[in-house]
């Protein structure tokens, strides 16, 4: 076919997108601000080790291989993925820890360890768990939401109550569990979905299934591989990426985008999909008449947490760690409302820590090691070198305490990474690092639009539409924007 497909951003929604709409037959074109593929996913090395800057965690292994197998390929085909057992470790003081398995008696015998009588629960709560992610990646996440009447149907709605869209996530773990720790395992996977447990649906119990059955996998070499493989299938279909392309307007004429203009000059095309940040495309891509939300609704939105990060190589090698690591010695509830309810620097955050060096040889120099650290942040935040430097102090100080190892001395390599970061790399509104939070009032059809309200040939693709954030959903989110351009070209 001759329609010209100009796609914004080469993140997991935009490849995912641009790879199936070419197989199709379209001209695709991604137009990319930076000088690699991949979006948050992108690879950062020095002096010998090797950083994924963004996601890190390997989940929902079925979503990956599901989309490979359109193109008649395997994960397989493009990297190893290898399980990790156990998948996490939390800390949560020193010589206090939970290893959390990939085998289901260990966990099973874990939490009967922490709660007598736990274990015949925790078969109940995941079985309930599996049936959400059946129903929820099955019938949910494949619907653009254009309105609520893709879900008027009596067996949806009925669904709709059985995995407990109206129910919170942390009433529904309570109703369960009494014991923290064990809260606290089921409470951390929704995170990811950038809401506090209280304001996220128990439909999200699903991600318990997704982390406690389908496991914590790693590809080797890093997350970037997936790009890579992405790149690679985008490529064979025909797709053209163009890097160091910054898109600065979007030309529309009496209702219709016309092309785009770059920092390349500009380009034609019948249809734009963006995987740019949607409040970015919407507010600073088109001119006021052509934007489908006001300045004031987005400045409404819950968006997810930011993040401050640091990428941290070590002379030596770190006991007593595992792969990914959760540090949850400090209050949960008052970090939450330090990013949600009244938004500041914390005072005693949680933080993660990825060493990707357990795993793999390939991203270290030899004797070693690759941390990546995180800290959740509300997104907005005043961020200076000062405070970066400050926190990176109380988090080593608290890591070198609980893990009985000093590390400061060791430390060659090191670059932080935070809210300024993400607003220059990647336009992110107010410097978020996950998109919009997962709340019941921002889940399905009350997310923004995949489909402009003003431009019929504006379509939207990633973390702050549908069906939301993370690496799966965003290659969901690809793929499902991708049949919406079909059946637009095709009408």
């Amino acid at each position: 076919m001759d329609k010209r497909i100009a796609i914004i951003g080469s993140g997991f929604a935009g490849l995912a997108a641009a790879a199936v709409l070419a197989q199709k037959g379209f001209q695709v074109t991604i137009y990319e601000k930076n000088d690699q593929a991949g979006g948050r996913a992108r690879i950062w090395g020095k002096d010998g080790f090797s950083f994924d800057m963004g996601p890190s965690w390997y989940w929902m292994p079925d979503v990956f291989e599901n989309y490979f197998k359109l193109f008649n390929k395997n994960v397989s085909d493009f990297y190893e993925l290898k399980r990790l057992d156990p998948g996490y470790r939390i800390f949560f003081e020193k010589d206090d820890q939970l290893d959390i398995s990939a085998g289901m008696d260990n966990l099973e015998a874990l939490f009967e360890y922490h709660e007598p009588g736990s274990a015949t629960k925790l078969k109940e709560f995941l079985k309930q768990a599996e049936y959400k992610y059946q129903v929820g990646m099955g019938e949910y996440v494949f619907r653009p939401s254009h309105s609520i009447t893709e879900f008027i149907d009596w067996r949806l709605i009925r669904e709709s109550f059985k995995i407990q869209m109206l129910t919170s996530m942390s009433s529904h773990v309570r109703k369960y569990f009494k014991n923290p720790k064990l809260i606290k395992l089921l409470e951390f996977p929704v995170l990811f979905l950038g809401a506090t447990p209280q304001n996220t649906p128990a439909m999200y119990s699903m991600m318990n299934y997704a982390d406690l059955v389908l496991g914590t996998w790693y590809p080797l070499n890093g997350m970037n591989e997936i790009v890579k493989a992405m790149v690679k299938i985008a490529q064979d279909q025909g797709v053209k990426i163009i890097l160091n392309a910054e898109v600065t307007h979007i030309e529309v004429d009496q209702k219709k985008a016309k092309g785009i203009n770059t920092s390349q000059g500009f380009f034609a095309a019948d249809v734009i999909v963006s995987g740019a940040d949607y409040q970015h495309t919407d507010q600073k891509l088109l001119n006021k008449a052509d934007r489908s939300y006001t300045e004031k609704y987005w400045n409404t939105r819950v968006m997810s947490p930011s993040s401050l990060l640091y990428y941290v190589g070590l002379n030596k090698k770190v006991e007593g760690i595992q792969h990914h690591n959760l540090f949850f010695d400090e209050d949960f509830e008052k970090h939450s409302y330090e990013i949600y309810e009244k938004p500041q620097w914390p005072s005693r955050p949680l933080f993660y820590v990825s060493c990707t060096s357990k795993t793999d040889d390939n991203v270290a120099p030899e004797g070693c090691e690759n941390l990546f650290f995180l800290i959740p942040i509300a997104p907005g935040l005043k961020d200076d070198e000062e405070t970066r430097e400050y926190y990176f102090d109380l988090m080593i100080t608290r890591f070198e305490r609980i893990i009985g190892q000093k590390i400061k001395d060791a430390i060659i390599l090191k670059r932080s990474y935070a809210l300024n970061d993400f607003k220059s790399d990647y336009y992110s509104f107010k410097g978020n690092a996950y998109g919009l939070a997962n709340t019941l009032s921002q889940t399905a059809f009350f997310k923004p639009k995949m489909r402009s309200k003003k431009v019929e040939n504006l379509f939207f693709t990633g973390q702050l539409t549908v069906p939301g954030p993370g690496v799966p959903p965003s290659i969901i989110s690809g793929q499902v924007v991708a049949k919406e351009v079909e059946k637009y070209l095709k009408t």
